[in-house]
């Protein structure tokens, strides 16, 4: 078995059936070839990869190791896969947009299904990491464009096309002595933020764009940070929040589908904290037709995100 999707597909259902049958019908295979191929994956590796002595079925370390081997080769060979296919598919152009997980989430639907729409022989290739990950990727040419915010930060060498924006908001969780019942968004004048915002905090984590905003929030009002939790995702920090787990500073585009649960969203100043967008290519690059048509898309999109 040379392919470790399919490999790693076989282990994971094996793991979850626990039961050689079982496993081997809903893989569509015989349950003799499935019984065999572990044997001689382990034979090949000198160990035991599965442990079979109880149920559920559980990896060995050895089996673990096995499967992590297995995860990489993978990865690379997809990743090796996305670069080769700009000069392999010859029928389709490729566009590599670079893009923060919590921003592509809200952006790129917004964008791609009309932009793809116009343009079927279009193929697009998402890249998910931090601003400094994604800013190098593009000065590096591994991709042709960068969506992200809050555009006075960018590396030189990055040309930006800005639209649209939305505010900040404190969460706060219905545990906390500041929530108050049956509000949702709080006037400004309810609290001092400079009180909230002395509370413990779940953040995302110092590489993430929006982080360093708020802790240019807390210097602004002069508060040392009481941060209790980070994450690498703005969403998980959200979630936490809203869980109860502390406060947090989170975008109207992630907390508009959190209406309906029984939390206060604080409105921060618009001129002390907001959220710009934008779409950056590099300085001097050659641009297709295509991808000066998914600028243009980005431009005149309607990208102004609000809490009503």
């Amino acid at each position: 078995m040379n392919d470790p999707d399919i490999m790693l597909n076989y282990l994971e259902v094996l793991l979850k059936e626990s039961n050689f049958t079982r496993a081997a019908e809903s893989l569509y295979i015989s349950q003799p070839y499935l019984t065999q191929l572990i044997k001689r994956v382990e034979k090949k590796l000198g160990t035991t990869i599965i442990n079979r002595e109880k149920v559920p079925f559980s990896l060995t370390e050895s089996g673990q190791l096995y499967y992590h081997y297995l995860e990489n080769i993978s990865a690379q060979r997809h990743q090796l896969s996305n670069a080769l296919e700009r000069f392999t598919n010859h029928q389709e152009e490729i566009i590599r947009i670079a893009v923060l997980e919590s921003l592509g989430t809200f952006l790129l639907p917004k964008i791609l299904p009309a932009f793809l729409e116009k343009h079927p022989q279009v193929k697009i290739q998402i890249s998910e990491g931090f601003p400094h990950t994604s800013e190098e990727r593009l000065l590096g040419g591994d991709v042709d464009c960068y969506m992200g915010q809050t555009p006075e930060t960018v590396a030189r060498g990055i040309d930006t096309y800005v639209n649209g924006g939305e505010v900040y908001y404190i969460v706060i969780p219905q545990n906390s002595k500041y929530y108050l019942k049956d509000r949702f968004i709080l006037d400004p004048a309810d609290y001092d933020p400079k009180e909230l915002l002395q509370q413990p905090f779940v953040l995302s984590n110092g590489e993430s764009a929006i982080r360093h905003q708020v802790n240019g929030l807390f210097h602004y009002f002069r508060v040392r940070p009481n941060v209790r939790m980070t994450s690498n995702s703005v969403i998980t920090a959200t979630n936490l929040a809203v869980n109860g787990i502390g406060f947090t500073v989170s975008s109207a585009s992630i907390l508009k589908r959190l209406e309906h649960l029984p939390i206060n969203l604080y409105p921060l100043d618009p001129r002390q904290i907001r959220l710009t967008y934008f779409i950056g290519t590099r300085h001097g690059a050659d641009l297709s037709p295509a991808l000066e048509d998914l600028i243009a898309a980005f431009k005149a999109a309607e990208l102004q995100e609000e809490i009503s």
